[in-house]
């Protein structure tokens, strides 16, 4: 049985996620049912994390297991024939029996994109989260500073999921602006659910002067989803990158 890993990316407006659901379109079964036609088989596929409604990939991973001889150079091309416009394999490579997309992941990084202008872009409206209203982009900046480190990130996290722990580390969440596009970096070993959307709602919110950006670190103390910033809209958001060893990690470096 061959375990093999994809790299792919996707516009996800179509889609209620990533994961399978019961009733609603998703990204996971799409792909399924695409690998299924190519491999000849029912397949099933594990991804590097969940990704909500409405929420975009630049870079994601998955893998499966198949008794398929199919070429990975060969696969991309195969599935994407039978894939929506949406949706894109962009590499496979076999990896070792133990490779699990999820588990054997080293840290992940999300973008979160925000049109800050008084004037909507139609053609982006899927594609970023609009905010007509200024925002203090040196105040936005230290608030992201403010997160990076290891914390408890329970006041920045809906609940939904069951999890061991909430700390996490965050290695760098930095905000770059460019012609009213701002773009916010966040990088972690592990993100809690909706944890990326509230740390820039709280940033939203310290850039506004809600509160203070030095004040971040004792509210993620208090520990309270209550006293920080609003879970932003989903289509603002993406994964952008993945990191493995190995040659999966290669294949996400091309």
């Amino acid at each position: 049985m061959r375990n093999i890993a994809l790299r792919l990316s996707y516009d996800g407006s179509a889609y209620h996620g990533w994961q399978v659901q019961k009733t609603e379109s998703s990204v996971a079964e799409t792909l399924e049912r695409a690998l299924g036609s190519v491999c000849g088989g029912r397949v099933h596929v594990t991804g590097c994390g969940r990704t909500d409604a409405g929420v975009h990939a630049e870079r994601y991973c998955a893998n499966f297991r198949t008794e398929s001889t199919i070429p990975t150079s060969r696969l991309p091309l195969a599935v994407n024939s039978r894939l929506p416009g949406d949706i894109a394999v962009q590499a496979a490579v076999e990896a070792d029996d133990g490779f699990s997309a999820i588990g054997s992941c080293v840290k992940k990084e999300y973008v979160y994109r925000i049109l800050n202008s008084r004037i909507r872009d139609p053609f982006l409206r899927s594609r970023v989260c609009f905010y007509p209203s200024p925002l203090d982009f040196g105040r936005l900046e230290r608030a992201g500073r403010a997160f990076e480190g290891r914390h408890d990130f329970a006041a920045v996290r809906s609940v939904g999921t069951e999890t061991k722990t909430t700390v996490r580390t965050v290695y760098w969440c930095r905000a770059r602006e460019r012609a009213g596009l701002i773009e916010i970096a966040v990088c972690a070993d592990g993100f809690l659910y909706n944890m990326v959307r509230a740390i820039v709602g709280t940033m939203v919110y310290a850039a506004h002067g809600k509160f203070e950006p030095e004040d971040i670190p004792r509210l993620l103390e208090l520990g309270d989803r209550r006293l920080t910033g609003p879970t932003m809209p989903p289509q603002g958001l993406y994964m952008s990158r993945v990191w493995y060893n190995g040659p999966v990690g290669e294949m996400m470096r091309r």
